[in-house]
């Protein structure tokens, strides 16, 4: 088992100011990039609320040297990567993320946008209807306005109170003066004093520093220009207030501790071991979930806020603050010292699994003693008094440190080498059977890294059992910081759990996992999540509407014991493939192959309306590909892969249809199909359906217009899939009946398709071979679409 891989780090500062951080992990396939400029929302003038962000979007319009169809967002969309930006109250981010053969030209373009927006007025124009409908979205949404009514406790004079959304009204593109102050906040801000690039990658730290002096070499020279400081958070001598909304308490304290030292109290404070603060408020039923974060920080200004999600008491405020003190007071009082370890593995474990966007974004810095006298200097001020309940802090992570090893594996407690015949061949080949029948490893997958997955796919005879996932949230809590993703997915009668990430952990989180799902029936409770936004919801929807109805309501759902279930381990050296097994054995169910037929739809044009708690206008339209062949799904693919940016360009930038506007392939129980979805405040589903359709009969045209079709950058991205991205590919191969050597063929195939190829796809698509399953939040448009049950 190879040691574990941590990133190497280094920081510089160029010669015009440029502030440069470079992370070097060999394990990563791809690179990634972000730029934080050291302006916000809180940095423009009073008078034009929203320009940052408006700015933001201008940047990403392309310019003479790159046009939008050659800009940053297109070429990393073409090339399959991921892009985007976010201006935040005193800070703007840009990143993005690319295969290593095509990362300096990302980087090119980042530098030109940046340094030389083209800020048209006709693009200003066009481009602040798409801001106004993210107002209009933002000023609709029930989340985004409990954040706003939280602030009410702050000084009336601190800009997190005030308007920074931008929307028709403030961003006058028109004035003199606004186009002014756009150009000078563009030079005062976007120039290199002002900028922190940071770079992950596979490459040495030599060769990323060389890319970011070129990087450097683009940007205008400037120098650091001071941010004006906030006023107090707080008015008078307050340092916190009580909010209540909608059920929620919250706690909202401000303080100038350090970010890190904030984060090591709300690790400890969201914490579900028993004995800490949220157990003992479940057990009394006073809240169902605890959710601490900082909500701000800037200058030595820091927000941190308390979320107590209500349970069946939710009218307990006073007894709820009253633990929460007792709480901190016995917190404060303890002993940090292994609190502290923990805290360090966790944040060393963060940094062996992160991909090479969450590594460049990573800010985490250790936990350091003047952090540590801050918090302690906080908690004092509180004035608690000595803790009265009796409070337990919080054991270390079971998944975190590796496994002890036992000198004689393989014998009954008890047993010396002696005995080892004891066990008979019966139990052998019992247990045999059961894990050859059930698991299989495949080694389409190098077991040459840390990392690997496995699938778990479970089938009833009736309904899922409601409230598994609920039951396994602890478990999820612990294995992800120890660097495990679990994540699960109810699809009609199957149930599936993914488990990815590092591989050492993984058999004691199987262990876990089998655990809990021996647990009573009364133990799975149904979660409370909070709704997600409308397009969000669709998604989640989707692939139980693509698996077929569920069953009738009311019927009991099946026990775990009866239901059968199989798995898949990809990149898992031998060892740890032992392991497994062994723990695989006391999992629930019995051991099968499962079957995955797919769910034809040849023809059909179905309509699945899906509550959602917005009321725009949302919807997917999934198209699956006409067979399961890979000559088909060859074509497929290169046809989402050449549409994706047109789409986005006619319907988001063009037409401005909606703000989420997103195309590409998707894979939903083995089966193939092109995805396009889009929200809008302002456009009925009856018209999306209507841009849909106009610009896939537009597809022949665009198709013969193409010089290039992309064979080449779509193969290529094939090579440079994460371990998590490429197992998600094999687990569909597998269920669609592929062979191991899926991904190599794929490539292959994508490499000699041909422009008759493309056409031909484009045919089957606008004529629904493969049939059209529409998932939106209204009733079907017309006649043309058969309602789905």
């Amino acid at each position: 088992m190879p040691a574990p891989a941590y990133p190497h780090h280094r920081h510089l500062t160029l010669a015009n100011g440029l502030r440069v951080s470079l992370r070097h992990a060999s394990r990563l396939k791809r690179c990634a990039a972000v730029v934080r400029v050291a302006a916000g929302s809180h940095d423009v003038p009073l008078a034009w609320p929203g320009l940052a962000h408006f700015l933001e979007h201008l940047l990403f319009l392309g310019n003479e040297r790159f046009p939008a169809s050659e800009g940053l967002m297109a070429y990393v969309q073409r090339h399959g990567g991921q892009v985007n930006a976010s201006t935040r109250e005193r800070t703007t981010d840009f990143f993005f993320e690319l295969p290593m053969s095509t990362f300096a030209d990302g980087l090119e373009r980042l530098a030109e946008m940046l340094a030389h927006p083209r800020l048209a007025i006709e693009d200003q124009l066009r481009e602040r209807e798409v801001v106004h409908a993210e107002f209009i979205a933002w000023s609709q949404d029930a989340e985004a306005q409990r954040q706003v009514a939280l602030l009410e406790g702050l000084a009336d004079d601190h800009p997190l109170r005030g308007f920074h959304a931008g929307n028709r009204d403030s961003l006058a593109v028109e004035s003199a003066s606004f186009q002014q102050a756009l150009k000078q906040f563009h030079a005062d801000f976007y120039q290199s004093g002002q900028m922190t690039l940071s770079l992950a990658g596979p490459q040495p730290l030599e060769e990323l520093e060389a890319l970011a002096r070129r990087f450097g070499e683009q940007l205008t020279s400037g120098e650091r220009r001071p941010q004006a400081a906030a006023p107090a958070l707080m008015p008078g001598q307050a340092r916190s207030y009580w909010h209540t909304a909608d059920g929620h308490l919250h706690h909202v304290i401000a303080c100038d501790v350090p970010r890190q030292a904030l984060d090591f109290l709300c690790a400890w404070l969201n914490t579900s071991a028993p004995g800490g603060l949220l157990a003992e408020l479940k057990t009394r039923k006073l809240v169902s979930a605890l959710h601490a974060r900082v909500m701000y920080q800037f200058a030595g200004q820091a927000l941190l806020d308390i979320d107590f999600v209500p349970g069946i008491h939710a009218d307990s405020a006073a007894l709820i603050e009253t633990l929460l003190h007792d709480w901190l007071s016995f917190f404060a009082h303890s002993d940090w010292s292994s609190l502290r370890e923990e805290f360090a593995l966790l944040t060393a474990r963060q940094l062996q699994v992160q991909g090479a966007l969450e590594l460049a974004r990573h800010e985490s810095e250790e936990l350091s003693e003047h952090s540590v006298t801050a918090l302690k200097a906080l908690l004092d001020s509180l004035h608690l008094k000595p803790a009265r309940h009796t409070w337990q802090l919080p054991p270390n992570n079971p998944f975190l440190r590796p496994p002890v090893k036992e000198e004689r594996a393989g014998l009954i407690r008890g047993q010396t080498s002696a005995h080892r015949g004891l066990r008979t061949f019966a139990q052998d080949r019992s247990r045999g059977r059961r894990e050859v029948s059930a698991l299989t490893f495949s080694r389409a997958l190098a077991d040459d890294t840390d990392e690997g997955a496995l699938y778990l796919h479970w089938r009833f005879d009736s309904s899922v059992p409601a409230g598994l996932e609920n039951a396994l949230q602890s478990l999820r809590e612990n294995a992800h910081p120890a660097g495990v993703e679990l994540s699960f997915e109810t699809l009609a009668n199957d149930w599936l759990v993914k488990m990815t990430g590092l591989h050492e952990p993984m058999p004691a989180v199987l262990e876990a996992l089998a655990h809990n799902l021996s647990l009573p029936a009364q133990a799975l409770t149904p979660s409370n999540a909070a709704p997600l936004i409308a397009i969000r919801e669709l998604l989640k929807a989707l692939p139980a509407c693509c698996a077929g109805a569920r069953p009738p309501a009311g019927e009991m759902p099946e026990s775990l014991n009866t239901a059968r279930w199989q798995g898949l381990g990809l990149g898992l050296p031998a060892a740890c493939e032992a392991l497994i097994k062994t723990a695989a054995a006391r999992l629930p169910g019995q051991p099968a192959t499962i079957e995955c037929p797919p769910q034809s739809i040849s023809g059909q044009h179905l309509w699945h309306a899906v509550k959602t708690a917005s009321s725009e206008a949302a919807l997917l339209l999934f198209c699956p590909a006409p067979t399961r062949s890979m000559a088909d799904e060859a074509a497929w693919r290169l046809l989402g892969h050449l549409l994706q940016t047109p789409f986005y360009q006619r319907l988001r930038v063009e037409l401005q249809v909606g703000y989420a506007v997103f195309s590409g392939i998707r894979q939903i129980n083995g089966q193939t199909g092109l995805l396009f979805g889009v929200q809008s405040p302002s456009v009925s589903l009856a018209n999306i359906v209507e841009h849909l359709q106009t610009f896939l009969r537009q597809l022949p045209s665009l198709i013969e217009g193409s010089a290039d079709l992309g064979c080449e950058d779509l193969a290529q991205q094939l090579t440079a899939l994460s371990v998590a991205q490429a197992a998600e590919q094999l687990w569909h191969a597998r269920l669609a009946g592929h062979p191991s050597g899926y991904l190599e063929q794929l490539q292959q195939l994508i490499r000699t398709r041909t422009r008759k190829d493309l056409l031909h796809a484009a045919q089957q698509l606008n004529t629904a071979s493969g049939g059209w399953r529409c998932v939106a939040n209204g009733p079907s448009i017309n006649d043309g679409w058969q309602t789905a049950g």
